[in-house]
């Protein structure tokens, strides 16, 4: 009887284990305040990974497609239900997280002889005036931080370091600079996973010099030139200009063809 509470920890433990392995593929997400909104953007093989939820409202993740599918409609669900009982004021990303999505997830992570959800995600949302805006990232394990200016999703706390730190270098005011500034931080992130999961003896396309990573912007477009072989760039905004009262909206590959630089560009297009 004694045992039981180590067995259990024991039995988290290895779930942690499990589910870290479970992200070392996963494309890094990265959500950039701007003047005039909110971008969140990532890469994906097709299958989308940023989605609108409310009409303030934006959701990116990284993990398992049909969990992060399970995580979308019950941010869907919980926030129309909310905006139907209460008004479209009370559906918060703080409301929807705090009391929604954090306990679910903390529960089906710490009952282990359940699977738990395999996805990390950030939930964006754009405030009434510019400066108001926010962040929410959730954890596998249903911890959560609030985060403004920028936030990101990796593999591992210290790739999501790597990232911060790229962006906290930037100055971004404008929708090109957001969307250079996010597809840089996300080449940090992914070159980062590549050096972090390499094999003994692999060769790692990734830097040890964080110095030379955060600088050679040239280097980061031509891994994302690279990736884009076989991955499409993927962009959604949460776009203070737009008149309707739904915010959301996706940017297609004429409109960031004309937001990156040169060959890159003309590659998204």
């Amino acid at each position: 009887m004694y045992e039981e509470p180590y067995r259990w920890v024991e039995a988290v433990g290895n779930r942690r284990h499990y589910l870290d392995e479970q992200f070392k593929q996963g494309s890094p997400v990265v959500g950039v305040a701007y003047e005039a909104g909110i971008l969140l953007m990532t890469m994906s093989k097709g299958t989308p990974k940023l989605y609108e939820i409310y009409d303030r409202l934006a959701l990116g993740g990284m993990g398992h497609p049909a969990d992060l599918e399970k995580v979308r409609f019950t941010l869907l669900e919980t926030a129309h239900i909310e905006g139907f009982n209460r008004s479209p004021f009370d559906v918060t990303g703080s409301r929807m997280v705090k009391y929604g999505l954090a306990p679910v997830i903390k529960q089906a992570f710490e009952e282990v002889f359940k699977a738990p959800f395999i996805v990390k995600i950030i939930l964006a949302e754009l405030g009434q005036k510019i400066g108001k805006d926010s962040f929410l990232t959730v954890n596998y394990d249903g911890t959560f931080e609030e985060k403004n200016c920028y936030a990101m999703l990796g593999a591992t706390p210290g790739v999501e370091q790597e990232m911060a730190a790229y962006l906290r270098s930037q100055t971004i005011v404008s929708l090109d600079q957001a969307v250079n500034a996010a597809v840089c931080a996300w080449a940090v992130g992914d070159r980062a996973q590549r050096q972090a999961f390499a094999e003994p003896g692999e060769p790692s396309e990734a830097p040890t010099n964080l110095d030379r990573q955060v600088s050679d912007s040239d280097v980061l477009y031509d891994h994302v030139r690279q990736c884009m072989n076989d991955k499409s760039i993927e962009c959604a905004l949460l776009d203070r200009q737009v008149p309707s009262t739904s915010k959301y909206r996706t940017i297609g590959p004429d409109e960031l063809a004309t937001l990156l630089p040169g060959d890159l560009g003309r590659s998204a297009a």
